[in-house]
């Protein structure tokens, strides 16, 4: 029987960062996987792109089923993008038992208006009052069935209200049973402000782009507290990048520009991926025979 991949909350207490990249569905969870990563992260900005609409339009239903299609084919620790919990503190008690169900290791929640608007993702913000959102912490953690399940409890009101009420809140979410906080900030001098006044273990989101293109390095982001590390978004601009540029190739007539000429080695690529040789051996020795 395959090892069993250490726990987010173990991973979190380890001397090193643990990084989650953005994953959309098992062939980029088993993908991710490969490349050494620990835990993982379904995004529900990408997952709103990805369904050509935007996390606003998307249900609990919609991230429990892409959940699971990932929890399903790729053992590490999944991390929901849980938005604003989809609802109001009794709200919090499905939603949390479908992520649980759904086999996610975590789930972030934010203090945004319900339902979410397009304009958050242009960096307009519409929060909730902080006791709205204390009290729906509280009823997740109520709710919890699995001890081992993180709690992330997200601000945005650095960009509404500042940085001392976006403290605040943070303080506030913790006494509410949050696991982990996430202050939204990407400054250095902000940065080091919310981990100096918040425990830890804290959530650090990357630019588009990645952990290349942040204010700090990994290094530096676990020293001051921020034991996980999301990357919500570069994967979804690649995949982007490339399906653009080879859909122009393809109906042009010319080579993909990723591709080239070793498209057959990449067809062999995406067989291990998937694990074909397993699937293709448990046939050769039940109904192929």
């Amino acid at each position: 029987m395959p090892n069993r991949p250490p726990s987010l909350r173990s991973l979190i207490a380890g001397a090193t960062p643990t990084v989650a990249p953005l994953v959309l569905n098992a062939m980029m969870a088993r993908l991710a996987e490969k490349a050494g990563f620990g835990a993982l992260y379904l995004g529900g900005g990408a997952t709103g792109y990805l369904t050509a609409v935007t996390e606003a339009n998307l249900s609990l239903t919609d991230m429990a089923q892409a959940g699971l299609g990932i929890t399903s084919a790729c053992p590490l620790p999944l991390i929901l993008d849980g938005a604003c919990g989809w609802g109001d503190p009794m709200h919090q008690h499905r939603t949390m038992g479908m992520a649980e169900a759904a086999g996610f290791a975590a789930i972030e929640i934010e203090d945004q208006i319900l339902p979410k608007r397009a304009h958050h993702h242009v960096g307009l913000e519409h929060i909730v009052s902080s006791a709205l959102m204390e009290a729906k912490i509280a009823e997740a953690v109520r709710a919890r069935r699995n001890p081992d399940f993180v709690l992330i409890a997200r601000t945005n009101a650095l960009r509404t209200d500042g940085l001392d009420e976006a403290l605040r809140r943070g303080e506030a979410y913790a006494r509410a049973g949050a696991d982990m906080l996430f202050v939204l900030a990407h400054r250095p001098e902000d940065l080091r402000a919310v981990a100096e006044r918040l425990p830890r273990p804290l959530m650090y989101m990357t630019p588009a782009g990645g952990l290349a293109d942040a204010a700090l390095s990994a290094a530096e982001l676990k020293s001051l507290g921020y034991d996980l590390l999301v990357d919500p978004s570069t994967p979804l601009l690649a995949m982007h990048r490339a399906l653009r540029r080879s859909y122009k190739a393809i109906a042009g007539g010319t080579p993909d520009p990723e591709l080239g000429d070793e498209a057959e080695a990449e067809q062999k690529l995406v067989h291990d991926t998937i694990g074909l040789d397993e699937l293709l051996e448990i046939e050769a020795r039940t109904v192929e025979r």
